[in-house]
């Protein structure tokens, strides 16, 4: 059996599926025949469901994304362009919460939903690294105060990062600025050999933060735990980030203690039309 399934009964031959398929690899049997892939094509296909999503009459199924997999899409669900934007501007960056653990469940439902976001050529290789012990949690924040303070013993007054000094000193005061103490960290991680692995552990963490607005949870991208991941082995050791995974950033996750009530505004973008 080959990648592509067809009901003939519902295929209504009208090549929606040839004209979608990113690769190009599907055409109409002739003359005027059921869609096929292309012989010797069947490598070069990403698997992305397209020819399947397309087809307005359910009659294409693929052995890698097979229709009964794909849920028809439900207009009930549509929001207007105005719910869209106040959903995405009132998208906070959380730094205080509640002192509650995540469920594991909320946890592995929004990595499900991450899932989703778009990987370069449909390679959907991010995997995740997810801690949910305090007391863990608490040392990868202490292993990235040790870094900063390494740097700073080299330079006491660093012109990249000229706000370690308080860092180090609100830890020291007793103060966690590193990890906020959130109940939960979540690492996404991508190998070397994926060349846009940055991006699509950016888009995945991206859908896995807006997708806990709804469950009533916060995140915050962890940046200084980022950079100190980048430079101390001792932080790489104590993640046990996968072999070979390069790509990587880390969120933080839990209940907000804040209430916003205004959407804050940004600067005016700065275009340029070619």
């Amino acid at each position: 059996m080959g990648l592509l399934i067809i009901d003939q009964e519902k295929c209504k031959k009208d090549g929606i599926c040839t004209k979608e398929c990113p690769m190009a690899i599907i055409r109409l049997q002739e003359p005027e025949g059921y869609p096929e892939l292309i012989p010797g094509a069947e490598p070069f296909c990403i698997q992305c469901g397209h020819c399947v999503a397309v087809c307005p009459h359910g009659a294409l199924s693929h052995a890698q994304v097979p229709v009964e997999n794909c849920p028809p899409i439900d207009k009930d669900f549509s929001i207007s362009e105005e719910q869209a934007v106040q959903f995405l501007r009132s998208r906070r960056s959380i730094r205080f919460f509640k002192d509650r653990p995540v469920e594991k469940e909320r946890i592995q439902e929004l990595i499900e939903v991450a899932r989703y976001a778009p990987t370069a050529s449909n390679a959907q290789v991010v995997e995740w690294l997810v801690f949910t012990d305090r007391a863990k949690i608490k040392k990868l924040a202490g292993l990235a105060v040790d870094w900063m303070r390494s740097v700073l013993q080299i330079n006491p007054l660093p012109a990249q990062a000229t706000y370690l000094p308080m860092i180090v000193g609100a830890w020291d005061a007793g103060y966690d600025v590193v990890l906020r103490e959130a109940p939960a960290l979540i690492v996404a991680s991508a190998p070397k050999s994926d060349l846009n692995g940055l991006v699509d552990v950016t888009l995945a963490l991206s859908y896995l933060e807006l997708a806990a607005v709804a469950k009533g949870l916060g995140t915050c991208w962890a940046g200084l735990v980022q950079g100190a991941i980048l430079s101390s082995q001792p932080l790489k050791n104590a993640l046990g980030l996968p072999e070979g995974h390069t790509h990587h950033y880390p969120m933080m996750l839990g209940y907000p203690k804040p209430k916003y009530f205004r959407l804050p505004e940004r600067r005016v973008p700065k275009i340029t039309w070619g």
